[in-house]
């Protein structure tokens, strides 16, 4: 019983999880990669790029929409042919933000009055992605015009009165008489028809045109107004507030019912309000009914096409407009500037769809067009050729495939290398290489003469090479050659073939660098294309070396390069008995001339009485020399928390690092955990008052990071510091002068003499960061309580203090018990982050239940 529960459970389990991967993907399987034009492959990959979705993603993506494995192939190899012409998809890209639908209309009212679509929010990546892939749909010729938000089809309430406008209740009439006599009348038509109008009574206008109704009224009011009867009186009649009628909309619409609508409005604003015909409504033979009578029959394809309005009447109270099913539909694909479904009727030919498509694209096979047809029984497939466009009559279900051209030049050679116009050239007839190499303006005097190749397509369309003297083409002693469709014409440069000859001048000059070689190139040239000597170079020992090119590979002491030593005069005078010539590849070293020092300064900063940048006096000067020639330490000078900043070369990411501002962003991440950025240090430089260092030194990290410093991937152990920061004993220093810790001082060095310090800070993983006096005897626990203690993620094995002098100790560990370092006056106690775990999720849970589900049933069935 328990084997069958337990097996019960599994299935559930599997079938829970094939149910959630099931519905959770749209229909998509309809789609045909093959029937896509690839200015939709197109949108579709730059709607996936703006979505944030690669080309894996996007296959992926496709899958879980349904499509079929062989479709998302196709759609791979299309996706994959698009970016392989180049046609520079970043150039025509659309932004990928799709403003709000409009939301549904909970009142039916007249034309005009849509909701905000501002308000709706912005659509996620999946809604885009779903939207592209739903764009790959067949779409209805016409449809796009009720699902495009941002076209509305409102009637112009801001018009004169038409004529012919036939008056009903509700309207508002507006009576002006001018001339002899002055005087207006607001009056608005009852129910029953009629107005009432002063000093005439009751008047009849309900159904009367509104020129029937301004004669009507003319002649009541004469005996009123007798100006009316000479002309010296005028009367004017106006609509001022337009009366609602109801319309039926019914049929093959989006949302068929009764509609209020103004009574200006025309049958193209009511479908708009019932959102057009859906997918088996007819654009093509919608009628307007009125008291049981057609009155009116419209083809929106004469609007869509030609703008006409054909049929489109103004709309009266009652009205039906009705949309009966489409008869005949086809659809057209492939190059045509607007592919879509289209309605024909009687009549019509394939020029006419062709026509409705907007023609053919610009590299259409326009000699023939191939169609499916139904059978009663199946499908077939026909040609259709450019004669027969104007007599062939579509049928309903025909699907129209509008080739491409070939890809492919009927007459083009191509020519490259050491010509003056290298490219592609019309094949002429009989055209030769020689009058190529002429046409491409002749060789150019780097040309390699003595062999070219011409890549030449086989009758098979295999690639074959033929080799040719380009010199005896040229001077006519080799019989020209024919060129053919397709052939590539290689004259390679004499540079092509060789290695690019260089030499090297390095050492004391202004410019080290590598330069060109050039024939005859003295020594004296090489010193001046690097911009002459330094100060402190030497001309007397320029030692040259050169490759070897014969050496004895047998030997152990083979030669591995000739080396000269050559004396020039330091003027680089021109003398043409003494000058040596260069080979390509030489490697040129001058040296520093024998005595000549440059000087090195050092800085000291803080509590001495002179600070400043000094210069060193010898090679063995030290610290202590340089505190004694600042004055010696202030009264209130902290000797225990003096530094030493020393700038020093990159070694590995766990030893020293290049510039204190890594040790910054350490300490910034210790404090504010492991998503403290780079960006985050700038911003915070700029409100610190040495901006200016601060700048300068996130620079110099930028640029070692080029160079292949990882500053992302600092250790959260306490043992990574700056390199530059070197930890000092500046007490002991000054008790023991010349002894080991006693650092012999190097140029660019800087020392820090800080005030006396009285607190600890306390940062990181703790309850309240913050500063704590310092208390001689207060342990590291002390200090960590006194910021409210560790978090719940501090990881406390991990813990480390940063002295006042640079220099850094972490807690030491022994069994289940932390040992941690004694606190000084200016120290930082740093508690670090620990790792966040890796949530695991919905895909992973789906994994492990299959797992599980699969372990129970092969459990039952080896209990079995």
């Amino acid at each position: 019983m328990k084997q069958k529960i337990f097996l019960l459970l599994s299935l559930i389990l599997l079938m829970f999880i094939t149910a959630t991967d099931v519905f959770g993907q749209s229909n998509y399987g309809s789609v045909k990669v093959d029937e896509l034009s690839d200015i939709q492959i197109r949108q579709l990959i730059q709607r996936a790029e703006a979505s944030g979705y690669n080309d894996a993603q996007l296959e992926q993506m496709a899958a879980a929409q349904g499509m079929k494995a062989e479709e998302v192939s196709k759609l791979k190899m299309r996706v994959e042919k698009i970016r392989k012409q180049g046609n520079s998809l970043t150039s025509t890209k659309q932004s990928a933000a799709v403003s709000g639908n409009n939301s549904n209309r909970t009142d039916r009212q007249y034309i005009g009055d849509s909701s905000d679509s501002t308000a709706s929010s912005q659509p996620t990546k999946q809604e885009l992605i779903d939207k592209a892939f739903e764009e790959l749909k067949p779409k209805i010729f016409g449809s796009e015009l009720f699902k495009n938000s941002n076209i509305t089809f409102e009637p112009n309430l801001r018009m004169a009165t038409p004529a012919g406008y036939v008056i009903g209740p509700d309207d508002q009439l507006l009576i002006d008489i001018t001339g002899d006599n002055e005087a207006n009348y607001d009056l608005k038509v009852s129910p029953d028809g009629s107005i009432r109008i002063e000093y005439v009574g009751l008047v009849k206008v309900g159904g009367l045109s509104i020129e029937e109704a301004r004669s009507k009224i003319k002649s009541l009011m004469s005996s009123t107004y007798p100006g009316l009867r000479s002309g010296r009186t005028n009367l004017a009649i106006n609509l001022g507030n337009i009366r609602g009628i109801k319309v039926i909309l019914n049929g093959q619409v989006t949302k068929p019912g009764t509609y209020t609508l103004s009574s200006l409005s025309s049958v193209f604003n009511a479908l708009y309000a019932a959102g057009g015909p859906n997918d088996n409504g007819s654009y093509r033979k919608i009628q307007v009914v009125r008291n049981n009578k057609v009155v009116a029959t419209v083809d929106f394809y004469d609007l869509i096409i030609n703008g006409m309005q054909k049929g489109n009447i103004r709309l009266q109270d009652q009205d039906v407009i009705n949309v009966p099913v489409y008869e005949n539909r086809v659809e057209v694909v492939g190059e045509v500037k607007n592919p879509a479904i289209f309605e024909t009727v009687a009549g019509e030919h394939f020029q006419n769809v062709l026509n409705f498509a907007g023609g053919f694209s610009n590299i259409a096979y326009q000699s023939a067009v191939k169609v499916f047809q139904n059978t009663a029984r199946e499908r077939k497939i026909s040609d259709i050729f450019a004669a027969d466009f104007n007599t062939y009559v579509p049928r309903n279900g025909d699907k129209f495939f509008v080739e491409p051209i070939l890809d492919r030049f009927e007459n083009r050679v191509e020519i490259s290398g050491a010509v003056f116009r290298p490219g592609y050239f019309e094949l002429e007839k009989g055209m030769t290489l020689k009058q190529l190499i002429q046409k491409a303006d002749g060789l150019k005097e780097d040309a390699f003469m003595s062999r070219g190749y011409i890549s030449r397509l086989n009758p098979d369309n295999t690639a074959g090479l033929e080799a040719f003297d380009v010199a005896a083409i040229m001077n006519g002693s080799q019989p020209d050659i024919p060129l053919k469709r397709e052939d590539r014409i290689t004259i390679s440069s004499i540079f092509d073939l060789r290695e690019e000859y260089k030499i090297t001048v390095q050492g004391e000059v202004r410019e080290p660098n590598q330069f060109p070689y050039a024939e005859n190139m003295s020594l004296e040239d090489a010193i001046q294309m690097a911009g002459g000597f330094k100060e402190g170079a030497s001309p007397s020992r320029i030692e040259i070396s050169r490759r070897v090119r014969n050496s004895d590979v047998l030997s152990k002491s083979a030669s591995t390069a000739d080396v000269y030593t050559v004396n020039i005069d330091k003027n680089l005078k021109l003398l043409s008995d003494t000058t040596f010539r260069l080979q390509p590849f030489d490697i040129i070293s001058v040296r520093n001339a024998e005595g000549y020092v440059v000087q090195k300064q050092v800085k000291i900063e803080g509590e001495v009485l002179y600070p400043g940048t000094y210069t060193i006096k010898s090679k063995d000067e030290r610290i202590s020399d340089l505190v004694k020639r600042a004055g010696g330490l202030t009264v209130l000078a902290y000797s225990d928390g003096a530094s030493l900043k020393r700038p020093g070369k990159d070694t590995t990411l766990f030893q020293s690092q290049k510039d204190s501002l890594q040790r910054e962003l350490v300490i910034k991440r210790a404090k504010y955990g492991s998503t403290y950025s780079m960006q985050d240090l700038i911003r915070d430089s700029k409100s610190d008052e040495r901006r200016e260092e601060n700048q300068a030194r996130i620079m110099n990290l930028q640029r070692s990071t080029q160079s292949g410093v990882d500053t992302t991937s600092f250790s959260k152990q306490a043992q990574i510091i700056a390199s530059d920061m070197v930890g000092i004993d500046l007490t002991k220093i000054l008790k023991e002068p010349g002894k080991r810790n006693d650092l012999l001082l190097e140029d660019g060095d800087i020392i820090r003499v800080p005030k006396q310090l009285q607190t600890v800070r306390v940062s990181g993983e703790v309850l309240n960061p913050n500063n704590i006096v310092f208390k001689s005897g207060k342990s590291f626990k002390n200090y960590v309580n006194g910021a409210g203690g560790f978090t719940a993620s501090a990881l406390k094995g991990r813990a480390y203090v940063k002295y006042a002098n640079g220099s850094v100790e972490g807690a030491r560990s022994f069994l289940f018990f932390n040992n941690y370092p004694r606190i000084k006056p200016g120290a930082e106690i740093l508690v670090p982050k620990r790792a966040e775990r890796e949530k695991i999720t919905a895909a992973a849970w789906i994994g492990i239940g299959t797992g599980l589900a699969s372990l129970g049933a092969i459990i039952v069935s080896l209990l079995r």
